[in-house]
């Protein structure tokens, strides 16, 4: 289940979740009639740098409903699911700290994160190393960059469902080109 989070800021104690896109996907389908998609209002009010990240705008929150309500929901669709993410900094500790205020008790998951596997390639390679040496600037394992290394589609970035989307598609593709398609979990994992 490929799963993204807009927030309002990057620290999950003092920021929070503005909307939520979830794809299932296999290595051979995306099943985007399945897709999952909520704007959610947030407890802090949106500040105007959030605003023009995500474009998520006051008058699109004042009728959302509050994070509680769609959180049982949320993780009855991602029960039994392997969350696919890009940068787990963001998505994992966001949801934990959602669990711990609504549901009293914390939330941990495994994760395959198609951030570090970018960096596995492009970041901590001797390859890398041979271009730092060299003084080169490292290679970007931002979502949109490393989609275009595959020759993915350029998709409007920072929106909850199409961050999903892009990112369900970025491990087929990153699978498809790096790994046997029998790859186990294990290789994967963050």
């Amino acid at each position: 289940m490929a799963l993204d989070l807009e927030t309002t800021g990057l620290d999950a104690r003092r920021h929070d979740i503005v909307s939520i896109g979830l794809v299932p996907f296999t290595l051979g389908r995306i099943r985007w009639a399945e897709r999952r998609y909520w704007v959610v209002r947030p407890i802090r009010p949106l500040s105007s740098e959030s605003i023009t990240f995500h474009r998520i705008t006051h008058s699109e929150i004042a009728e959302a409903p509050d994070l509680s309500t769609v959180l049982p929901e949320l993780l009855e669709v991602m029960a039994g699911r392997l969350a696919v993410v890009h940068f787990r900094h963001i998505e994992r500790p966001f949801l934990d700290e959602a669990a711990r205020s609504h549901l009293r008790e914390g939330l941990r998951f495994p994760v395959i994160d198609t951030m570090s596997l970018e960096a596995r390639r492009y970041r901590l390679s001797l390859w890398a190393r041979f271009r730092r040496w060299m003084r080169r600037p490292p290679v970007s394992i931002r979502l949109s960059d490393s989609r275009a290394r595959y020759g993915l589609p350029a998709y409007q970035g920072h929106h909850a469902l199409l961050d999903a989307l892009a990112t369900a598609e970025l491990l087929q593709a990153q699978i498809a080109t790096h790994y046997r398609s029998q790859v186990t979990i294990g290789e994967l994992w963050s």
